[in-house]
């Protein structure tokens, strides 16, 4: 049985309500609710601007660049509209192989038939790679640019912010602009009151009370990638992935079973640590994560596993979701 779409820990007993059957309001009455894409290069805060923006992390976040490799769809709702956010992966120009490739191909869909886009960028900061997403935004969908890591100290000089900003917004034909630091959460609620005026008049999609429409399997593979990015930093191998290969609740408990996929059999090592200090410390972690996510008792195993040529195997990424 497929694990329920996540609402919030407070609310596990609606996990399995049947969304077609709930009773909206019947008339939108100028109530607001639309799709919205979170696009950028890597590293730029997109993962952190969705955490902030539906008020609880779903999405993982990490100083390395590609922490990101599902679209994550995060859902906000208030009394005057519903914002469901598409975090995508961060645009790539290197380490072409088949899974960048079906990143990229991620990013594409994800900016297609949604309401409105939101491209984000570092304070002060506007690179070539910034550009080559900036040239994949949709030219028949309302864009809106967000300066992000306002907070830094070149960042603080306003009327050099207000010149970078208005240098960015001479490059595309912005609907708009804000500047937030996702990081400490600044300026987040202005951004939505923003993006509303965007969406169309709507019932909302989804109850109010449900955070992200990904599966409690999804959310805790993510953690456990989280953890890891956090944990090797550099010697993080690239082309390494994690899957749930058992997933189910016994005895009021959630029993999950994940693996490390990695390239090669070296690479096992530097997961596991010596003695399997790290490994331990990356499952213990997760653990205390997904039990403070689900609000229920975790029972996590963790193992590392080889699988040479996965990130150039295009029918093993289908089988991931990717």
């Amino acid at each position: 049985m497929p694990e329920p779409a996540h609402h919030g820990s407070a609310n596990r007993k609606k996990e399995n309500m049947d969304i077609e059957n709930i009773t909206a309001i019947p008339d939108a009455n100028g109530y607001r609710c639309g799709f919205v894409a979170i696009v950028g290069r890597p590293n730029v805060g997109k993962s952190t601007l969705m955490n902030h923006l539906i008020g609880q992390k779903i999405s993982i976040t990490s100083k390395k660049a590609q922490t990101t490799r599902h679209k994550v769809t995060g859902i906000y709702t208030d009394d005057t509209a519903q914002f469901v956010f598409v975090d995508t992966p961060g645009f790539q120009t290197d380490h072409r192989n088949a899974l960048n490739d079906r990143l990229n191909l991620n990013v594409t869909e994800a900016i297609s038939g949604v309401d409105v886009v939101v491209f984000v960028i570092e304070a002060m900061r506007f690179t070539e790679a910034d550009r080559t997403v900036m040239k994949q935004l949709p030219k028949h969908t309302l864009v809106v640019l967000v300066v992000n890591k306002i907070d830094k100290d070149k960042a603080k000089d306003k009327l050099a912010l207000d010149a970078f900003i208005a240098g960015v917004r001479s490059e595309f034909d912005f609907a708009d602009a804000e500047v937030v630091s996702a990081k400490h959460g600044l300026r987040i609620a202005n951004l939505l009151e923003k993006l509303k005026p965007y969406l169309p008049e709507s019932i909302p999609m989804y109850p109010e009370d449900m955070v992200t429409d990904k599966s409690s399997r999804f959310l805790a593979m993510e953690i456990v990638r989280e953890k890891l990015f956090r944990y090797l930093g550099e010697e993080l191998p690239y082309a390494m992935n994690v899957e749930v290969e058992q997933f189910k609740e016994e005895n009021g408990m959630y029993h999950i079973y994940i693996a490390v996929l990695v390239d090669k059999e070296n690479q096992k090592p530097i997961v596991i640590g010596k003695g399997g200090e790290k490994l331990k410390k990356i499952s213990t972690e997760a653990r205390l994560d997904m039990e403070k996510l689900f609000d229920i008792k975790v029972f996590l195993k963790v193992w590392v596993k080889v699988k040479s040529g996965w990130a150039d195997d295009i029918r093993f990424l289908q089988e991931l979701g990717l």
